[in-house]
């Protein structure tokens, strides 16, 4: 039986310079289309050498997606039927809140299932992603991104999963798994980003150049993605944008094969984050020209240049025939191309079932997930005693710009944002090009706003009143002034406010929208200081992709419930949990300063973090955050008791066994987040005040109570030494557990014993979890 090295070592035999270049690079869909349709002359003219991958087919394109799957087929069929090798293509499309083509499904954005503080969820939301993209013949996701959220400035702070590196893995690690699956065969290749260090850039402006030292990356920013090339089996990695210590990363063989590979041991798939191999000469200015700056691109490490053949075309070229690089960098890239593919069984089963998408995407079963999701991301910052709110309310006015957009709910690179851009760029040739949206419209996935949950929910006989008040950040004629009046007629008030994600200029949060301030804009505070003028009861909910400094509202609003980008279900989520049908259970998976001046900001800071060294405070602002990692309301009370910790000291490679009862003291049933925190007091390379090693969301009836059970490895609380070894040290480690960072109920301590340095190979990055009844 011929293995798949012998195979993938035949056809590297048979091809030539050309078509090896050719699978180093990708396409765009709108490239080979006319009119909206897949054009045979352009596909003849583009891919006769064949393609390594193609971009976009349902979320760079207008197609619904019965049509997405014959699209991608039509190019298959050329692929394997028209050209010399017969080698098909990787279709790959981005999933960060789900599969990004028309009419698939609409999940939160990952901040907000981060908040859910539930992995598994986001194992199950990748299932259902999976099964929609292979329904379309995709079989590579852009997801997840593993980048840690440090300063919420940066835009795609919604994006990640928070700002907590075993947080961040143990998401990481299910949306992998749920979108691969056991096997990549019948799987879609999951994309591990940014790597690495992409989230911490100058001024929090995408792209720009990161500050951080090597002990830093190997102590936090690497953690998230070693737990997915260990733990989760990652099939590709893509670039970080930034220069990092003043080296380009899309440049750098010490970040993309001797850290990357070398390292952490990494054996897939490198692509290029879009044009980032071209912006090493046109952004970054470390390459004269595209073909210095393809060498240094391959040289380093990125298989495949993303979206379209620039730089590992024609500039690649010249340079092999210069001498400027030799073939064996080329060869090395096809191998671990080719290797994906037949991973991905490709070679062997190339075409999607034409007939059976539109049945798989956003059927009823994912819809009720989308909905479950955004109801557990939740998070209750502030409750006066107001909610939940009772349904014989006589009158409710519902005021805001989010509270009647279903557009605002969803994340940047959810398909509807997406075609924005498209057609703010109108790529020649593609049918975005003059688009009348309202073509899309009937394919599109409905989205239920907050307005629409509540009037879906409440009885007939309570008078719902609606007003706008103003725009995103663009004042309405007349509107705040409507906007009182209806406040004034109401029993209460709930004011919706937020963001809009996106990538346009429209946008206030998403890739490229960063934020130099983190207010709400200017309107939006006139909105709500004038209702709270008004002296009546006022509601806040959010729908925002990245922490807000807020402390006005913190003071004035009876209630703050935060819903992040909630996607298509957020509306019935959000009144059934204003309602009380649903207990919020969310926690912050990223502290939320008071000022943008206190960023970039973070509960695991060391000791000499968070504050100025006499006096503590700022001149004119506190150094506390507004609301901390791990922060969390509930509509009941939980009570913390009988912590144990077994044995008192422990060494390497051991486990210490901690444990406490939890209990609802309330009157309702509900879910607490339980969050296991340690403290190694004294180091050689100082340690951060608080480290998250565990927790476990604990549903609870009222008087009930369970036990939950840690079983803490010592080695996860290994870190690098001055010397750039892996080490444990003996020593005492305070124990922590409470409702948040800020908000601890239980305290204890056990001492790590042994020789005064222990080295390691590797980290333990789970803490095992179990829940008695």
């Amino acid at each position: 039986m011929t293995s798949t090295g012998q195979r993938i070592d035949a056809l590297l035999s048979q091809m030539s310079l050309d078509e090896k270049l050719a699978q180093l690079g990708s396409c765009w869909v709108y490239e080979l289309q006319t009119g909206g349709g897949i054009d045979p002359k352009k596909l003849g003219a583009k891919l006769k050498d064949g393609i390594g991958q193609i971009t976009r087919v349902g979320g760079a394109s207008t197609l619904a997606p019965p049509l997405i799957a014959k699209a991608g087929n039509r190019i298959q069929r050329f692929l394997v039927e028209e050209t010399r090798l017969g080698i098909p293509a990787i279709l790959h499309e981005e999933s960060c809140c789900g599969p990004m083509v028309l009419g698939g499904t609409v999940y939160p954005q990952m901040i907000g299932l981060a908040a859910s503080f539930q992995p598994e969820l986001a194992q199950v939301m990748t299932r259902a992603i999976r099964a929609q993209l292979l329904a379309i013949g995709a079989r590579q996701a852009l997801g997840p991104v593993l980048d840690l959220a440090f300063d919420a400035r940066w835009g795609r702070i919604e994006e990640t999963f928070g700002e907590d590196p075993i947080l961040v893995s143990a998401f990481g690690i299910a949306y992998i798994s749920g979108l691969q699956g056991e096997s990549l065969s019948t799987g879609v290749a999951a994309t591990g980003k940014h790597f690495i260090g992409h989230s911490l850039s100058q001024g929090g402006q995408n792209c720009g150049p990161v500050h951080i030292g090597l002990r830093e990356i190997h102590d936090v920013y690497l953690i998230p993605f070693q737990a997915a090339i260990r733990d989760a089996h990652l099939a590709a990695i893509m670039n970080a944008y930034p220069e990092l210590d003043g080296e380009v990363v899309a440049a750098s063989r010490s970040i993309l094969t001797d850290l990357l590979r070398g390292t952490l041991g990494f054996e897939g798939l490198v692509v290029s984050d879009y044009d980032s191999v071209a912006m090493i000469h046109n952004y970054h200015h470390a390459a004269a020209d595209p073909s210095s700056a393809a060498c240094l691109a391959l040289e380093a490490g990125i298989d495949v240049e993303l979206p379209t053949r620039d730089c590992y075309a024609d500039p690649l070229k010249a340079a092999l025939e210069a001498g400027d690089i030799t073939l064996e960098f080329v060869d090395r890239a096809v191998r671990r191309h080719l290797a994906l593919k037949f991973d991905l069984g490709l070679f062997d089963s190339p075409y999607a079932v034409e007939d059976g998408a539109s049945d798989v995407l956003d059927t009823p079963a994912h819809r009720q997930l989308a909905r479950q999701i955004a109801r557990q991301s939740l998070v209750l910052l502030k409750n006066n005693g107001i909610l939940p709110l009772a349904k014989d309310l006589h009158t409710l006015a519902v005021i805001g710009p989010n509270a009647h957009d279903g557009r605002n709910q969803l994340g940047d690179y959810s398909y509807v944002a997406d075609v924005e851009l498209h057609v703010l760029r109108a790529p020649a040739g593609s049918s975005f090009v003059d688009l009348d949206r309202s073509t899309l419209e009937p394919a599109e996935v409905h989205v239920v706003t907050v307005l629409d949950g509540i009037r879906a929910l409440l009885p007939a006989k309570t008078e719902v009143l609606f007003a706008q008040g103003c725009d995103l950040i663009d004042h309405v004629p007349g509107g705040i002034d409507e906007a009182i009046q209806t406040a004034q007629r109401a029993d209460i008030v709930l004011l919706v406010l937020g963001e809009r994600s996106g990538l346009t200029p429209s946008c206030t949060t998403g890739e490229t929208r960063d934020s130099a301030d983190l207010r709400l804009p200017a309107v939006q505070e006139e909105l709500g200081r004038a209702l709270v003028a008004t002296g009546k009861p006022l509601v806040v909910v959010l729908i925002n992709g990245r922490p807000l400094a807020i402390p006005w509202l913190a003071e004035h609003a009876h209630a703050i419930l935060e819903a992040w980008l909630p996607g298509e279900e957020g509306g019935h989520a959000i009144a059934e949990t204003l309602f009380g049908e649903a207990n919020p259970g969310g926690k912050l998976p990223i502290t939320f300063p008071r000022s943008v001046g206190q960023v970039p900001l973070f509960y695991n800071h060391k000791p000499s973090g968070m504050r100025s060294n006499w006096y503590g405070d700022y001149v004119a602002e506190k150094a506390e955050p507004l609301f901390p990692f791990g922060h969390g309301l509930s509509y009941t009370t939980f009570e913390y008791g009988n912590l144990s910790l077994t044995p008192s000291r422990a060494t390497s490679g051991k486990s210490v066994a901690i444990a406490c009862e939890v209990t609802n003291s309330g009157s309702v049933a509900g879910e607490e987040v339980v969050q296991l925190y340690i403290r190694d007091e004294v180091a050689s390379v100082p340690r951060p005040v608080k480290q998250l090693m565990g927790y476990a969301r604990v549903a609870l009836q009222p008087g009930e109570r369970k036990t939950i059970r840690f079983a803490l490895p010592v080695n996860q609380l290994a870190f690098t030494s001055s010397a750039m070894t892996l080490v444990i040290e003996p020593g005492r480690i305070q124990v922590m557990i409470g409702s948040s960072s800020d908000d601890i109920r239980l305290q204890g301590a056990f001492e790590i014993v042994g020789p005064a340095v222990m080295t390691i190979e590797d980290r333990v990055l789970v803490c095992p979890v179990t829940i008695d009844p």
